[in-house]
């Protein structure tokens, strides 16, 4: 995998241990972090009146219809202005709902305008039954300006049901083949060439063609942006799971450089405090990231129709499903006899004359970079565990 994080801060950092400044480059990482984590991604979802856009908002943020937080919706068009909906997780990410072309007084082009195409990096237009003229008129404008554009056909599990019930011999890869193929036809008989076409539940993301849209969008979007949406997305199969891990792995070796950077400090004390609060934030990140919180797994098990404690028996780890703390970790630590040696090998070996400030920072180093391997994994493989038992 590349670089999820594009440009690397590397000559200003070699910059500031060359004038032995180490407290700025710690402090460049800790700019080039936070940069990464503010990287701006905007997604215009839109389509006819009841096509089931703000439920599809509701379903890519992780959030339940009936949430406080949730975009309203309902069988007639709910959104008549250009409403942003941000992830509760990633802020920087955010899906706007926007009013049904069909519902404004706008044609395709002048309605781009109105909702301010130039903001967004990508359109999904959405449609429960076959894609009508004003969705091919809106992908012809969107083409136009230069931005890509998806389809979605949505209540694909009600489509499935209506069927079961009318055919004698009903089979559902067959009958989800047929309906895609009919949605692609029927775009290139209006003039959209090669349509890419996606088959959704809103309800059952694991289920159909949310994984080859999440694929698509991920293969189709810049690196920066590809993240950003990366750790964003849904945990909806053991694949997103191992993307998310690599990309929250490419983290930890600035993680890493600044826990030595500060150990560089003649300051007892002040770098294993350090290291304590980059575990402690870290690890809440990757629980979050892998919907191992408790909110999470919550909304999972009623999703799922599974006990919420069914799903946190699956887990091995003392760090999901619990509150991350700087307590929690100095008791890890202090069971881990390689952890508390460690720390406390750096913390002697800062009083050894001129080798000792070296050593420690590579102590430091070392200590985090294992500790949030080792803590990465276990969440990681936790998050398959749990997916396994959901999804049956």
């Amino acid at each position: 995998m590349d670089n999820p994080f594009g440009y690397e801060p590397i000559e200003e950092i070699k910059e500031a241990l060359q004038n032995n400044e180490p407290a700025v480059a710690a402090t460049k990482i800790q700019e080039y972090l936070d940069q990464q984590n503010k990287i701006p991604l905007h997604i215009g979802i839109t389509g006819e009146s009841g096509s089931g856009k703000s439920t599809f908002v509701n379903a890519f943020r992780g959030i339940d219809n009936r949430d406080e937080r949730a975009a309203p919706t309902g069988c007639v068009e709910t959104t008549s202005e250009v409403t942003p909906y941000h992830h509760p997780n990633y802020p920087n990410v955010t899906l706007w709902d926007l009013p049904g072309i069909g519902t404004t007084n706008f044609p395709a082009d002048k309605y781009l305008q109105h909702v301010g195409f130039e903001k967004f990096d990508f359109f999904i237009i959405i449609s429960d039954t076959r894609f009508r003229e004003n969705d091919v008129k809106l992908a012809q404008e969107i083409q136009k300006i230069g931005k890509k554009f998806y389809f979605v056909r949505s209540k694909i599990d009600n489509d499935l049901r209506n069927e079961e019930r009318s055919q004698r011999e009903f089979n559902a890869k067959r009958t989800l083949a047929q309906i895609r193929e009919n949605c692609i036809q029927g775009l290139q008989k209006q003039g959209v060439d090669a349509p890419q076409v996606f088959l959704v539940s809103s309800f059952d993301l694991h289920l159909y063609d949310f994984h080859l849209l999440e694929e698509t969008l991920e293969r189709e979007l810049p690196a920066l942006k590809r993240n950003a949406l990366l750790l964003a997305m849904p945990t909806v199969n053991l694949e997103i799971i191992n993307k998310k891990k690599e990309a929250l792995q490419a983290k930890i070796k600035y993680l890493a450089c600044m826990s030595a950077f500060t150990a560089s400090a003649p300051v007892p004390g002040l770098s294993v405090v350090t290291d304590l609060t980059i575990l402690a934030n870290t690890v809440r990140e990757y629980q979050v990231t892998f919907g191992l919180d408790i909110k999470s797994l919550q909304k999972l098990a009623l999703s799922a129709r599974v006990p919420v404690d069914d799903l946190k028996a699956e887990m091995k780890s003392p760090l999901a499903a619990t509150e991350i703390t700087k307590e929690l970790f100095i008791k890890q630590l202090s069971l881990s006899a390689f952890g508390a040696a460690l720390m406390a090998a750096e913390e002697v070996s800062r009083y050894i004359p001129m080798f000792g400030i070296p050593v420690a920072m590579a102590l430091s180093f070392g200590s985090t970079y294992s500790a949030l391997n080792t803590f990465l994994n276990m969440v990681a493989d936790d998050a398959q565990s749990v997916l396994k038992k959901a999804l049956g």
